[in-house]
């Protein structure tokens, strides 16, 4: 049986095996936590973004089950939300067969967890924290198609080494400098002129635009070496989101994680505005998967968490400061080809859609935000294809964007033509900076 075969059986046996509730433990050979750290003496900032600190190379696991696939784990220097040096880890998936030349692919990870141990990498050395780590194997079933057309997948650790879930700087970065990283470190079938795409789903939509949009100032060399990213169920304007979710039954969840992963990132403290139940709410979601979130907290509101006097989330200042600069809509538009889609069917998962200013989304997303998004893209002369399947939600949507991906990124390797919606977008909502409303 050749690697192939044998990769896309195991992935099968693996996924029926967790199914089932077979869950094999990790072998005795990779690291109790799957943690990859920096041990060295000398100073992060010395070294440039996306140098190789060190590297290793273990087996790819799926539900703590070994496949036949051999993955380069590299730590790597770049940066996080407000600019400091980080180390962080990526992993290079190699694909089982032979690898296509001069093409490769960066996967940004819907892993969306306040805990750094659900961050791809832990779970790929064999980490199965449940729910979190385990959840996160769903994600093999997007990267299997690509590895077997022989790319290899990058798949960055865009949260960083504090888990800064939603600081999409920092998803950028990582993935930029990941990206720089495995172009230098041997073994990866990747070097500093092989082609890229990015794709990514949900909270790997954030660090797909948020790479796509800071490549040309912060990693030219990189950008030069992209030919598209695709994406869907992006979150553009994290105070539209507050808004859309507050009190909805599955994705109310999200704000808190969110408000929490903002303030980490950034340094604020949010204890002065909270009230009690918001002080236990928050204490309760520092080190959350995005399944333990939202079942933890359905129906939350920020109402419900704050004091009186800043019921107004723009009241507080470091709220309003954190999402303005979390705004896509206030950063500079990418240039390379997008492929964007963004379900509007968020009534199945719960989430109404009538809500002034910000309208119809996915449940958790919104679609007058992407669209309005999309349109500056064109504006800019991005080439953008934008698809909107309103009657699916999030979880939905992510079908038709995953089978589309594939065709489009082959498409874009072989140098076929770029097709755009561009003139066809419809209108969206404001994405203009919140105003501090307080004294």
């Amino acid at each position: 049986m050749s690697r192939t075969r044998m990769f896309g059986t195991a992935v099968a046996v693996a996924l029926a095996a967790g199914a089932l509730g077979g869950v094999t433990a990790a072998p005795a050979h990779a690291a109790t936590d799957g943690s990859f750290t920096y041990h060295g003496s000398k100073p992060l900032a010395s070294y440039a973004p996306g140098a190789v600190l060190d590297t290793r190379t273990i087996d790819y696991h799926l539900l703590g089950i070994s496949l036949p696939l051999k993955v380069e784990q590299i730590l790597y220097r770049t940066q996080n939300a407000v600019g400091a040096p980080i180390a962080n880890v990526t992993s290079v998936i190699l694909p089982p067969g032979k690898a296509k030349a001069g093409a490769a692919l960066s996967y940004q990870s819907f892993y969306d967890s306040l805990s750094v141990a659900d961050s791809p990498s832990r779970v790929i050395a064999g980490n199965q924290r449940f729910p979190g780590g385990v959840i996160a194997n769903v994600e093999t079933t997007l990267i299997a198609p690509m590895l077997l057309q022989g790319y290899p997948v990058i798949v960055p650790d865009t949260e960083g080494p504090t888990a800064d879930f939603a600081a999409g700087p920092e998803y950028g970065t990582t993935t930029l400098d990941s990206i720089r990283a495995a172009s230098t470190a041997a073994g990866t079938d990747v070097n500093t002129g092989t082609k890229l795409a990015l794709f990514g789903y949900s909270g790997g939509a954030i660090g797909t635009n948020w790479a796509a949009a800071l490549a040309p100032s912060y990693a030219p060399d990189v950008n030069k070496r992209l030919v598209g990213a695709s994406e869907g169920g992006l979150l553009v304007d994290p105070a539209h989101n507050l808004k859309y979710v507050s009190g909805a039954p599955v994705w109310a969840g999200v704000a808190p994680m969110a408000v929490a992963g903002a303030a980490r990132a950034f340094g604020f403290d949010v204890s002065p505005y909270l009230n009690a139940k918001g002080t236990q709410v928050m204490n309760g979601v520092q080190s959350d998967s995005i399944a333990e979130g939202l079942l933890a907290n359905p129906f939350i509101t920020w109402q419900q968490m704050v004091k009186p006097q800043y019921a107004d989330p723009n009241s507080v200042k470091p709220f309003v400061d954190a999402v303005n600069k979390l705004n896509l809509g206030q950063r500079p538009s990418p240039t390379t080809p997008m492929f964007i889609e963004q379900g509007a069917g968020g009534f199945w998962e719960g989430t109404p859609g009538n809500k002034a200013g910000i309208g119809a989304g996915d449940g958790v997303m919104i679609a007058g935000d992407v669209r309005t998004l999309a349109r500056q893209y064109c504006a800019s002369g991005t080439p953008v294809k934008y698809t909107q399947p309103s009657l699916l939600s999030h979880v939905g949507a992510a079908v038709p964007w995953a089978v589309s991906t594939i065709g489009w990124i082959n498409d874009r390797f072989a140098g076929k033509a770029t097709p755009s919606s561009c003139g066809s977008i419809p209108a969206g909502n404001s994405l203009a900076p919140e105003v501090y409303s307080g004294s």
